[in-house]
């Protein structure tokens, strides 16, 4: 963060210190974790489902924190933030546990923090950069810190810190040396989009897709590409919108921006596209990267064509604040994933492959990654498809599991293994019987499903794991790992 006095950071938030000195300085990082905390340091007490951080603010000045964002008096140095009235609180869903409003306070509080400091930072040069998509969000958000990183310092979440804390905290890692910010932007319902968008006025923007997460909440895919345009309504007109032009929701959004508007994909029409794609028999992707100043090879090091799309949105970014083909070529080529659990793929000493695509999933990213697997395997190896359940899909939960189960039977995905009895109809339907591969296996949980493996894995085989955050299946992927060794 930019030094700040407690002072400065009351008046920011429009809050009042109490028992602090005004004039001391915030010299360290801003964190709602007080294990986190360091010397000069600003603990933002966030109540969350579980705890309240407002019972570690004694803790986080003893760590060696100067003062505490707080929504209450913790008796410790502190910055009160202001009491939102309950018509003005915002639908928090890190915040189920907020019941006298002081949760809401202080994240209102951490936003404004946010907010002051990147305004500051934006008039000395810091671009910031917002992503959105149904999926590949976090996977696109690394390739674009990865990509920027040769071109100045680069600050970017970790993993999906991607809501009303995560998006404010990332912010607040900027400071004076800071030349690009880039964010990953979710929603779970209209207008939470727009209001990150305030927190950290983006000057560019990036929808890489329209699809069905979380539309149990949405209601339909209208409300999903209503709320994530709200990116683009947000930019100014001298920004830039990047639109994957073979999404046509999405390409439809240069409707609703006054920003200038680059599109990325394998249409004709992208002004940032990948030709002549290649794979490997790893399940990667070679490419000739076709852009406004040039182009070059591109071979990609993760697996699964989708990644071709998130590398291809970007490189527009990338080529926009200077990035040169040759340089992405070189910067793709070297990549790996930043972010555990996204197609993080790791070779056992047997032989065996385990992709560990576990963090999250909905339809469009199984369809995916199932694709991936399959690529991955070629004709010499066999393929399994460890999958679970999928949340927030509401009434699409049923249709879309058959969808899934017939694409893995269609591709020709050797084993496909179900975790848990809420998504059996993963197994349903005739499409496996003409297939020649062996039944669906349904097993009650991880650890049903590790025994499976451990029993009927041969060497050489490749093993998918996917489901919902909320499932673990990671723990599938550690117990094979932890069984045989393995060589990344």
């Amino acid at each position: 963060m930019i030094g700040m006095t407690l002072a400065e950071v009351a008046s920011a938030v429009g809050g009042v210190l109490h028992g602090a000195t005004g004039t001391v300085a915030v010299t360290g990082g801003v964190e709602f974790d007080s294990r986190q905390i360091g010397p000069g340091g600003l603990f933002v007490a966030v109540p969350g489902e579980r705890v309240d951080g407002h019972d570690f603010a004694a803790a986080a000045i003893a760590a060696g924190a100067v003062g505490v964002l707080a929504g209450r008096s913790v008796g410790v140095p502190s910055v009160l933030a202001p009491r939102l009235a309950v018509g003005a609180r915002p639908a928090c869903y890190a915040l189920s546990a907020d019941t006298d409003g002081a949760g809401a306070a202080v994240l209102a509080a951490l936003s404004a923090l946010a907010r002051t400091v990147v305004h500051t930072l934006s008039r000395t040069g810091l671009q910031v950069v917002g992503l959105t998509g149904s999926s590949g969000k976090t996977s696109t958000k690394d390739m674009v810190a990865a990509l920027l990183a040769p071109l100045g310092p680069t600050v970017a979440p970790p993993g999906s810190f991607n809501n009303e804390i995560g998006h404010p905290w990332t912010a607040l890692r900027a400071d004076a040396t800071t030349r690009h910010l880039v964010l990953e932007l979710s929603a779970r319902a209209c207008g939470q989009i727009a209001a990150l968008c305030q927190v950290a006025p983006p000057s560019i923007g990036v929808v890489l897709n329209v699809g069905s997460a979380h539309l149990g909440e949405f209601g339909s895919r209208d409300a999903v590409a209503t709320a994530k345009g709200e990116l683009v309504e947000a930019l100014p007109a001298a920004g830039l919108a990047v639109l994957n032009a073979d999404d046509p929701v999405v390409a439809a959004m240069d409707r609703r921006t006054a920003a200038r508007v680059v599109r990325f994909g394998q249409s004709p029409s992208a002004e940032v596209r990948a030709t002549g794609l290649v794979p490997d028999g790893r399940g990667c992707f070679s490419f000739r990267l076709i852009t406004p100043v040039g182009g070059a090879g591109v071979a990609l090091t993760v697996p699964g064509e989708h990644q071709v799309s998130n590398a291809l949105a970007a490189a527009a970014v990338a080529v926009e604040l200077g990035a040169t083909p040759a340089g992405i070529a070189a910067v793709l080529g070297c990549y790996r994933p930043a972010s555990r659990w996204r197609m993080e793929v790791t070779d056992r000493r047997d032989g065996v492959t385990v992709v560990n695509d576990a963090y999250n999933a909905n339809p469009e990213s199984v369809a995916a990654a199932l694709r991936a697997l399959v690529a991955m395997a070629g004709t010499e190896r066999r393929s399994w498809a460890v999958l679970g359940p999928l949340a927030e899909l509401g009434e699409a939960t049923a249709q879309a599991y058959r969808t899934i189960g017939a694409l893995a039977a269609s591709l020709g995905v050797d084993r496909l293994v179900v975790v848990g009895e809420q998504a059996q109809s993963l197994c349903s339907g005739t499409a496996w019987s003409s297939t020649g591969a062996s039944a669906p296996a349904l097993v009650a949980d991880a650890a049903a499903a590790l025994e499976l493996l451990h029993n009927e894995l041969a060497p050489g085989d490749v093993v998918l794991i996917k489901a919902s955050r909320t499932v673990g299946l990671e723990r599938i992927a550690q117990g094979l790992l932890d069984a045989e060794g393995s060589n990344r």
